[in-house]
Order: structure tokens, then sequence, then C-alpha cells
């Protein structure tokens, strides 16, 4: 007889049951509501089941054309669900609102946005988030006093000049971005698209903020198990339409590490998860056979 051996896939982490970028929800449910049109239009999104009397902002920028938010509703419901409001400008009308535009537009639909919640916002707790155009937008944001940005965090940023010099993305001046503001800027290492260049600007074009209050982050490529993880520039995208969107980059990248410098922020907690070249801030998951995830690489000199 012929016996055949059947080896088990080595597949990536699941969601760590707990912690930041985990599974362990404040709230049953999100509460999402449509306002406005054209480039001022926004969505938010409100923790409920049950509903708290406040809570944290978050200001969410998607990449150019992701207009609409389920691109990134599997990030968005980890966040409302975890405790905190999440606001979606909308900021581009459609692909030929001019990029000058963009940043005025956001900060248009945060202001109504802010007026028209249900759950009262915390004014002193507000965060910005931002994928592609949206981490060029969030930097922009964070240097706007009105807004109080206390952390931001600006994922593989790119205003599009790298690719079009007819381009014209005006950049706010990030040294009025508060020293006491937390700042991440995060970059794929197969991102074909954004790739570094605007990352490495943002973080060198604010020398306010200490070293201690700041990191540039580097998420590798890991292609041990099945399916691959793969740092590109789609990577941040996680959506209910595409089984395959969230994996271990999410729940131990992106995910953990504005969980927790929104906590460091907000609440003075989980700093050493997104700061400070830990070993709990580099740690990215195991693979089912117990071989670790390629860590994140932190620096704070570009």
């Amino acid at each position: 007889m012929i016996g055949f051996l059947f080896l088990a896939a080595v597949t990536a982490p699941l969601q760590p049951a707990s912690g930041p970028g985990g599974a362990d929800y404040r709230h049953a449910k999100v509460v999402e509501t449509e306002h406005g049109r054209g480039g001022t239009q926004y969505w938010t999104f409100e923790p409920s089941s049950p509903a708290p009397t406040s809570a944290p902002v978050i200001i969410f920028l998607h990449g150019w054309s992701a207009m609409q938010p389920r691109a990134y509703d599997r990030w968005i419901e980890h966040l409302v669900r975890r405790g905190n409001i999440v606001i979606y400008p909308r900021y581009q009308e459609d692909l030929l609102t001019p990029p000058r535009e963009f940043t005025s537009n956001a900060l248009t639909a945060v202001r109504a946005a802010l007026r028209e919640l249900h759950v009262r916002p915390e004014l002193d707790h507000v965060a910005a988030v931002g994928h592609s155009m949206g981490g060029a937008i969030t930097a922009n944001l964070a240097a706007d006093a009105s807004l109080a940005v206390r952390a931001a965090m600006s994922v593989e940023p790119g205003d599009g000049t790298t690719h079009n010099a007819r381009i014209y993305f005006p950049k706010a001046d990030w040294s009025k971005i508060p020293a006491t503001t937390l700042l991440l800027t995060v970059v794929g290492e197969d991102d074909r698209l954004a790739r570094d260049d605007f990352a490495k600007l943002i973080f060198r074009g604010t020398p306010q903020i200490p070293a201690e209050n700041k990191n540039y982050i580097v998420m590798h490529t890991d292609r041990h198990g099945v399916p691959a993880l793969e740092a590109d520039h789609k990577a941040p995208v996680a959506t209910s339409l595409w089984s395959r969107s969230v994996n271990a980059l999410d729940y131990y990248g992106y995910w953990k590490l504005l969980d927790a410098l929104t906590d460091a922020a907000f609440y003075g907690t989980n700093r050493e998860y997104a700061l400070g070249n830990t070993p709990q801030q580099r740690f990215m998951g195991n693979w089912s056979d117990g071989v670790p995830v390629k860590e994140l690489t932190v620096t704070d000199q570009p």
C-alpha cells in the first residue's frame, strides 16, 4: 500500500483575543449615518449596544478614489466597537476634484460631523489616520489647531506627485503640529505606488516632535505561509467585500499601532505597543508552525 503524507498549510496568526488590535470589544453594534453631498460629504460611525455618553473621535481619511467607506469597513468597525466615534470625510466629489481642495473639504466635513453626532464627541481626545492620499491629509489636519489632534498615523502616505508632476497638493505648515502630538508614519516594503518618499517628508518635516513621540515604521512582506502577507499599497484596505483583505498585517500592524497610539495619547496606556522600538511594537504574531512573522522595522532616523 502506498501511503500519502499530507502536510497542513502554514497559516497566518488570527486576531488576538485582547489588547491593541484585539477582539475584546466593548460595543456590539455600529450606527452609521451619511450626511451631505459632493466633496464635503461625510459618514459618521458611532458605538452602540451599549451606547456611551461620550467617546473619542478618530478622523479616518481614505486613499485616492476610495470615496465610499466600504473599502475600510472592517477597520472602521474595529475602531468603533472598541469605543471610538469615526468620522469618514469623502473630501473628493469625484476623480476630477483638484487635490488642492482635499484638505479644506475634509476640514469642512469634520466640523459639520462634530455637530451631528448622537454620542458626545470628546474634543480633547481626537486622532487622525489616513491611507495613501489620506495619509498626506492626516498630516495637514494634525497641523490645524482647531481640531487639537493628539495622535496622527499616516499609512503609506502619498500626494500623487511621484507619478504626475501636474498634481498640486498643498502641504500645511507641519511645524505647527504640537510637539506633544504622537506621530507614526508607516510604509510597506512592497508599496510600489506611494513608496516611502512622502512618509519621510512628513517625518523629517516635524522636527518639533521629539523622538520619543514619533516613529517611522516599515512593514515587511512575509511569504512563509499561505496566503502570504503582502506589505503592498493595498495592504491597509480592510473591506468585508474581500475575505482576505484583513490579516495579521492589520491585527498586529495597522490596527495594533493605531489602537495603542490613541490609548497612549488619550489615556497614557499601551504606549509600548505604539512607540519606542519595543518588542511589543515590533511583534507581528506567529505563523501556525510557531515561526514569528517578520517584525516591523522601527526607527526615528529614516
